[in-house]
């Protein structure tokens, strides 16, 4: 970690980093952000930590390149930022993890309106309009891309209040691929999204023996 630090920070007067959320899980960390100076091009980012009293002892990531406004002009990180509803972190933990479960990786995608209020979803992905009209047809325009998507795993569920972040893998086009999510819950159903979508490194070419979950 030294090293990173002296090779890419320390010195760098291009480096910076815009934190946006932060969302907490018993002893998990949650940070949503962006960097700069972090390689040839910014990138958006979750960073997962797990704190041990008060240190940090475990660390994991995903990381994209910054991409223009979606299709509905929504940037990777705009958005609601404030924790709300703490009370109800549980329960909100519960139904995005049905979704994704069920509807994600099982396919139940005749349970899409359970979900969601009518077509009211604010969508951050980069390639995908609001609405879960929107979602659909992102979905198909990939379809007859020949892009095929598929989440095979979810690894972790973290939440607090209205935010709840997955941690999944699966590929893209048979690449295989680790899936960050982060949903916001409002009134009980799904209300927002953002991902971060990024290839797994293979167990040769990493630089520790850890694995990405």
């Amino acid at each position: 970690f030294k090293g990173l630090i002296g090779a890419v920070v320390a010195g760098n007067p291009d480096f910076s980093y815009d934190l946006v959320r932060v969302i907490a899980d018993g002893d998990i960390g949650i940070v949503h952000g962006v960097f700069t100076g972090f390689g040839p091009v910014p990138l958006v980012a979750f960073d997962v930590f797990r704190v041990d009293g008060e240190k940090i002892v475990e660390h994991w990531d995903n990381l994209a390149p910054v991409a223009p406004p979606n299709p509905s002009g929504h940037t990777q990180t705009d958005g609601a930022r404030n924790v709300e509803d703490v009370d109800l972190t549980d329960t909100n933990k519960a139904l995005v993890t049905d979704f994704v479960q069920n509807v994600m990786v099982a396919g139940a995608f005749d349970r899409l309106p359970e979900f969601f209020e009518g077509d009211a979803y604010i969508q951050h992905n980069s390639n995908i309009a609001d609405g879960v009209s929107g979602l659909g047809a992102g979905l198909q325009s990939m379809a007859e891309a020949g892009i095929t998507m598929r989440i095979a795993k979810v690894h972790n569920i973290y939440g607090q209040g209205n935010f709840v972040l997955t941690i999944s893998e699966g590929d893209i086009s048979g690449q295989p691929t680790a899936f960050y999510d982060l949903f916001r819950v409002s009134d009980g159903k799904i209300a927002e999204h953002w991902d971060v979508i990024a290839p797994i490194i293979a167990a040769d070419q990493a630089a520790n023996s850890n694995g990405k979950f």
